[in-house]
């Protein structure tokens, strides 16, 4: 019998990389532009999300994290559609290598991120920063759902019969 593919799963991935899109377009890859580019809503939006959730990185990313930003636009960024599009479409097995890559890729970025948030001392920043330790959790929320999905994400393509039993090809 065939493993069927997980499909709540599925339904939270397509969702996941579907809503990516316009995340990562319009906010996330901000730091990149130079000023002046993004329209007046977007870099308000922006602003706001970062002083109510006191994410300096945003607004002044360091080098490292300006590097995660160019992954995101130029590794996931493309791999979103795609990625929304098998899941949508359920039981697509060639995904599992491209999202093994993806998950692996973005649970590394995000242990390094999640450090800087608890550990790293924000009172030099220029933007306001978390100081207590319920403002570095208030702000590790908002980051965590990036950690987990990805983390499930591979756990998905690694352990789950559908995924993981690649069909041989019958020889004429």
């Amino acid at each position: 019998a065939m493993a069927a593919a997980p499909r709540w799963r599925e339904r939270l991935f397509s969702l996941y990389f579907l809503s990516h899109i316009p995340i990562t377009a319009l906010i996330d890859l901000q730091p990149l532009l130079p000023a002046g580019i993004a329209p007046r809503a977007l870099t308000d939006l922006l602003q706001q999300y970062a002083t109510a959730f006191r994410d300096p990185m945003m607004l002044q990313p360091p080098e490292w994290f300006k590097a995660f930003i160019y992954c995101e636009a130029f590794l996931q960024l493309p791999f979103f559609p795609i990625a929304a599009y098998a899941f949508l479409k359920g039981g697509c097995r060639w995904i599992r290598t491209p999202a093994i890559i993806y998950s692996t890729h973005v649970a590394t970025t995000l242990f390094a991120i999640l450090a800087h948030i608890l550990f790293h001392d924000f009172s030099k920043s220029e933007h306001a920063g978390p100081q207590t330790l319920r403002e570095r959790l208030v702000l590790l929320s908002i980051y965590l759902p990036y950690l987990l999905i990805p983390l499930l994400l591979l756990f998905t393509m690694l352990c789950n019969p559908h995924y993981k039993h690649v069909e041989k090809r019958k020889r004429k």
